[in-house]
């Protein structure tokens, strides 16, 4: 052995030493990190779910959130178009035989494979579909707005009781941290009393033949498709009911996307407690997703506020802006399985039906506000 590579037995004992210092820190890195180590248990029982309608939501949102779902699977998909029916299918292991158009959609009442339906179609078909599934005796979750009026609204509501099936919209903001904690802040003292409510919501709506620009199928312009987030964020960050409203609205003359529906609304809402909202909807201007709530001591504001990810809420109260952190959730996966978790409890869900015959009845008033140039009382 050569002197370089000599071991003395002092540096061996001090190498040995070393060692040993190192495999006890592993270890006790390797303990913590075991400690921390939290393992999902098992799945349990999951329900059914049919999802009625392919569209672009269904494709990149609804169908990939099962993943992240504990109570909930998708079994059955209901498509006029067989072949991206089928090729989903086998993307999402659903059996071919539980693939449906909408002539056989009636017979989901002979699947007991599927549990709760999905109503993921344009507003004007919610009503109907909504009715036949729960005729069908399935639970149903729609998707929002409700339908095209007051009226459909109340139509599925009654079906849902005639049939004894639960009936919910599908207002996902209602079940991620970030609105969660909005609510919580907005109606506690923790920032003085609420005095205004500012929230816009819009985008530039690019395609003039999207079904959302046809009044029989949409309902209504921005406000039934995007406004509808504005609406909602004042009554639950509230807690309350609009007493009055005024509104006005805009369409670009000659723009072929707005002929039949409006392309912009701004509106008013008074609550009983004398807390004022000003809200914008548009399908003219750059993507908005924002509210804040003015506070007598401080303010929260939510930008973006009811996108699918990313959300961020600011919290100013003195001379201090402070960022809020939350778990990040996806909203499709939060809503769903809070609807098989009240199918499986038979509890009444956060956004019954009659939640979105509330928002409907406000927009048919605001509508009445700006075509008449009046206050509107509810």
């Amino acid at each position: 052995m050569s002197k370089g590579n000599e071991i003395t037995r002092r540096g061996f004992m001090t190498r040995v030493g070393q060692g040993l210092v190192a495999a006890n820190v592993t270890g006790m890195l390797l303990k913590d990190a075991s400690a921390q180590l939290v393992v999902p248990e098992p799945p349990g029982k999951k329900l059914g779910w049919a999802i009625v309608g392919l569209g672009s939501l269904s494709i990149h949102q609804i169908l990939p959130a099962f993943a992240q779902c504990e109570k909930s699977k998708v079994v059955a998909l209901v498509s006029g178009h067989p072949d991206k029916a089928a090729k989903l299918a086998l993307r999402y292991g659903v059996n071919q035989k539980n693939i449906y158009n909408y002539q056989n959609y009636d017979s989901l009442k002979d699947n007991p494979e599927v549990d709760i339906i999905y109503i993921v179609l344009p507003n004007g078909m919610h009503c109907e579909y909504t009715v036949r599934g729960l005729q069908a005796g399935k639970h149903v979750l729609s998707e929002k707005p409700m339908a095209n009026t007051p009226a459909e609204c109340q139509q599925m509501i009654d079906a849902g009781r005639k049939a004894n099936r639960k009936l919910m919209v599908a207002y996902r903001c209602r079940y991620e941290p970030y609105n969660q904690e909005a609510i919580r802040v907005a109606r506690s003292n923790e920032l003085g009393k609420t005095k205004v409510i500012l929230a816009d919501a819009g985008f530039n709506m690019s395609d003039p033949n999207q079904w959302r620009l046809k009044k029989d199928l949409a309902g209504g312009g921005s406000l039934m498709d995007i406004g509808i987030y504005a609406l909602q964020a004042a009554r639950y960050l509230t807690g309350e009911e609009p007493a009055e409203v005024n509104a006005m609205m805009y369409s670009t003359p000659g723009d072929p996307r707005f002929k039949e529906v409006e392309e912009a609304i701004n509106f008013q809402l008074r609550f009983p407690s004398g807390i004022l909202a000003n809200c914008t909807s548009s399908y003219g201007y750059a993507w908005q997703s924002h509210y804040r709530v003015v506070k007598s001591e401080g303010w929260l504001e939510m930008d973006p506020a009811t996108a699918y990810s990313g959300l961020r809420m600011r919290v100013h109260q003195g001379n201090m802006i402070e960022e809020k952190d939350l778990p990040v959730v996806d909203h499709f996966a939060a809503e769903m399985e809070h609807m098989s978790g009240c199918v499986m409890e038979n509890k009444e869900p956060l956004t019954p039906g009659e939640e979105g015959l509330r928002d409907l009845t406000i927009m048919k008033a605001l509508y009445e506000a700006a075509k008449t140039g009046r206050t509107v009382k509810l």
